[in-house]
């Protein structure tokens, strides 16, 4: 069975770069449960503020192992370098808010301000 899905606003041809138009287009338009995710999610914020290590490993990985989408290698000092210049609240920001194809707090929408610092400390380890 094939289930095709349309809206008025899928497609836009609005050439509207501010950035409140911006985060309208990429304003999602539903949300997904994944089985299992509640659980992860009810422990984090039970108490158990996640390391740099773990938030890294579930949601940073994809793209920080590998360049995917242009982004820093993890230790990589001659990726994080220029990056770095410009100030760790910048890189805090950054990260937070969604720069370039990367989007706010990465794929780790349930992680806190705190544990997207402590992902980014652990990045930096070795730069």
């Amino acid at each position: 069975m094939l289930c095709v899905i349309t809206s008025a606003n899928a497609v836009s041809t609005s050439n509207d770069m501010s950035d409140e138009a911006i985060a309208k287009r990429l304003k999602p338009i539903g949300s997904v449960h994944v089985a299992g995710a509640a659980a992860s999610t009810a422990s984090a914020s039970a108490g158990g503020t996640r390391s740099g290590e773990e938030v890294y490993s579930k949601a940073c990985i994809a793209c920080h192992a590998t360049a995917g989408i242009g982004a820093p290698v993890k230790g990589n000092a001659a990726d994080w370098g220029p990056r770095k210049e410009k100030g760790f609240d910048s890189l805090l920001t950054n990260a937070i808010n969604g720069i370039n194809a990367m989007p706010p707090k990465g794929t780790c929408m349930d992680c806190s301000d705190d544990e997207i610092k402590a992902a980014i400390e652990f990045m930096l380890q070795g730069t």
